[in-house]
C-alpha cells in the first residue's frame, strides 16, 4: 500500500497536490473511519499545512466528499467491466474480486471510505458515500440475483441475503488483503480463485 508521500508546500502543480491530498485522506478515512480520520494528520502525511486542505477542499466534508468521488467510479467501473466481460454465472464472483483488487492494489482502505459507519445518519458525507455505494450495490444486487437464476432460484428474498452475504464478504476479504501487505493483487486474487472453489465444492446441506 501507498500513501502520500511528504512534499514542500512550494513547486507542486494544484493537481499534483490534489493527488496527494487525496491519497493520504484515502488512507486516513479508511483506517480510522470519517469520525476518528484526522485533518493533521492527512496535512503531516503530505507535508502540508492544515489551512491548505481547507484552501484546497474547503472542509473535512469537501475532503471527504472528493475521496468518495474519486474511489466510487473507479470502483463502480471496475465491477462494470468485470461483469461485462461475460464470465460464466460460476466465475463471476472471482471477476468481480479480481478487479477490485487490481483496482484498490495501491489504496486497499479506500473501499472502507464508501463502507464507513461512523458516519452520522442523513449528514452530508453519509449522503456522498450513499450515492455511490447504492450504484455499486445495485450491481450486487443483480449479479447475486443472476447467479441464483442460472442454477433455478429465482427467490427474490434469497437474492437478497445472498447479496448481504456477498457485500460482508467482500469487506473482510478486503481487510484480511490490508492485514497481509506484502500480496499483491494477483495473488490475492488466486487465492480467492481457491477459496470459491472449495466453497463452490462444498455439498448443500439438506432441508428435508
Amino acid at each position: 500500500m501507498t500513501t502520500a508521500r511528504a512534499a514542500g508546500t512550494k513547486g507542486v502543480p494544484r493537481a499534483r497536490r490534489e493527488q496527494q491530498i487525496l491519497a493520504a485522506a484515502l488512507e486516513e478515512f479508511g483506517r480510522r473511519g470519517y469520525s476518528a480520520a484526522s485533518m493533521a494528520e492527512i496535512a503531516r502525511s503530505v507535508g502540508v499545512t492544515k489551512p491548505m486542505l481547507y484552501t484546497y477542499f474547503g472542509s473535512k466534508d469537501g475532503l471527504y466528499a472528493a475521496c468518495v468521488d474519486h474511489v466510487g467510479p473507479r470502483l463502480l467501473g471496475a465491477i462494470e467491466r468485470a461483469m461485462a466481460s461475460g464470465p460464466p454465472g460460476d466465475r463471476l464472483p472471482h471477476a468481480v474480486l479480481a478487479a477490485l483488487f487490481d483496482v484498490l492494489e495501491n489504496q486497499r482502505h479506500s473501499w472502507f471510505v464508501l463502507y464507513d459507519r461512523s458516519l452520522t445518519p442523513d449528514s452530508d458525507p453519509w449522503h456522498a458515500a450513499r450515492r455511490h455505494r447504492e450504484a455499486i450495490d445495485a450491481l450486487a444486487t443483480h449479479g447475486t440475483a443472476a447467479l441464483l437464476r442460472d442454477r433455478g432460484n429465482g427467490d427474490t428474498l434469497d437474492a437478497d441475503a445472498l447479496k448481504q452475504v456477498w457485500t460482508g464478504a467482500v469487506g473482510a476479504l478486503l481487510g484480511w488483503w490490508i492485514s497481509h501487505p506484502e500480496m499483491p493483487a494477483h495473488e490475492m486474487s488466486a487465492r480467492c480463485a481457491r477459496l470459491l472453489v472449495a466453497i463452490q465444492g462444498a455439498p448443500s446441506g439438506r432441508t428435508d
